[in-house]
């Protein structure tokens, strides 16, 4: 069907979700392309979802999310005033894209990142400024600083990078942050702060609170295992958050979201030593792998990376084979999530019987 639509529409790629698990017959697969958290829900998230959502889910959710808005002001020290909820950090994202940038404007961030950034700020109208990382797969922070003219209206920050796993180091946030005009926001988005262990690193909230042009998505998807209740804020001067409410999607995040946030943020004592242990498990299959010759930047989120150029895809397939769907970016490498034991060791079982076919030269006779 030929129908009139906003062509520019037609160059943006859809957004890719993760393959399910591939069927291998004998053995059991496993998920690991999308960077969700292993565990289910602890019990009492559960149990607060069963006792005080599922009653009235025929009614609408409060659309500010007071209950949650008001735990996480007290857990972060902030107003409420400050906080904006969003279906997923990337409703978050959108809002805030949608809020400042249109025709004619554009959007920096570095690339590769997350995939959803070029579509959000297409669909907004804007342009994006896509700054290459460096080879090491970090933010370029000099060749970003380069980017910014009087058409910028917002600057993204992916820390740790998707798909990378890198870390921005504060004083580079801090050197972009000089370089900004006040005017022009700059988006810290900290979707796996809770696995970001590198000591250098910039911390969203101190940024916050010390420019007044920073705002700060983070999420209940990944260290909170909530990924399939969409829910993450945002953390921004009042006037900012005024703005993205006006765009936002109507009563977006679920009553059954808000309930499970809540509960979710009384047991964060528990649910962070389910982060621990995903930190040691990550620290645990890279060095295995850098045991193997492999070279991997040092990762800071739930996932690593692999580069492996024009490999990606027939290394991939050797995962597939095994039971494991990893996040493959054809021509440049291959994202893999930290899951369960079992998996992480097929995982390091796979990459020692690949290295010598994704480092052809590296094979000595």
């Amino acid at each position: 069907m030929v129908f009139r639509h906003r062509q520019v529409i037609d160059t943006l790629p859809s957004y890719k979700q993760g393959k399910p698990a591939p069927q291998v017959e004998g053995q059991r697969s496993f998920k690991i392309s999308s960077n969700e958290n292993p565990h289910n829900p602890l019990p009492s998230v559960q149990k607060a979802i069963a006792d005080q959502a599922l009653g009235h889910i025929n009614r609408y959710p409060d659309m500010r999310g007071w209950a949650v808005v008001e735990k996480l002001a007290q857990q972060l020290g902030v107003s409420s005033e400050n906080i904006q909820l969003g279906c997923g950090s990337t409703e978050v994202i959108t809002q805030l894209v949608n809020l400042v940038a249109g025709k004619g404007d554009e959007v920096i961030y570095p690339w590769r990142s997350f995939e959803a950034y070029p579509i959000i700020v297409t669909t907004a109208g804007a342009t994006s400024v896509q700054v290459p990382l460096t080879a090491e797969g970090k933010h370029d922070i000099d060749a970003m600083i380069a980017a910014i003219n009087d058409r910028t209206r917002l600057v993204i920050v992916n820390n740790p990078n998707n798909p990378t796993s890198t870390s921005v180091s504060d004083v580079d946030v801090r050197r972009l942050l000089e370089a900004v005009p006040d005017d022009v926001l700059v988006l810290i988005d900290e979707a796996y702060v809770q696995f970001n262990t590198d000591a250098e690193t910039c911390i969203g909230l101190d940024l916050f609170h010390e420019y007044s042009n920073v705002i700060v998505a983070q999420t209940f998807s990944k260290a909170y295992g909530l990924a399939g209740l969409r829910i993450g804020y945002a953390v921004g001067p009042q006037d900012v958050i005024d703005g993205m409410r006006k765009v936002a999607l109507p009563f977006g995040v679920s009553d059954v979201a808000q309930v499970a946030a809540v509960a979710s943020l009384d047991a964060y004592a528990e649910l962070s030593e389910r982060v621990d242990a995903l930190i040691m498990e990550r620290e645990r299959v890279v060095s295995k792998l850098r045991e193997q010759g492999w070279q991997i930047p040092e990762p800071y989120a739930n996932f690593f990376w692999l580069q492996l150029g024009e490999r990606s895809d027939e290394i991939a397939h050797y995962f597939e084979l095994s039971g494991l769907s990893v996040r493959v970016f054809s021509g440049e490498g291959i994202r893999i999530t930290i899951a369960e034991r079992e998996a992480n060791d097929l995982v390091i079982d796979v990459c020692a019987r690949t290295f010598e076919i994704a480092h052809p030269q590296a094979v000595t006779v």
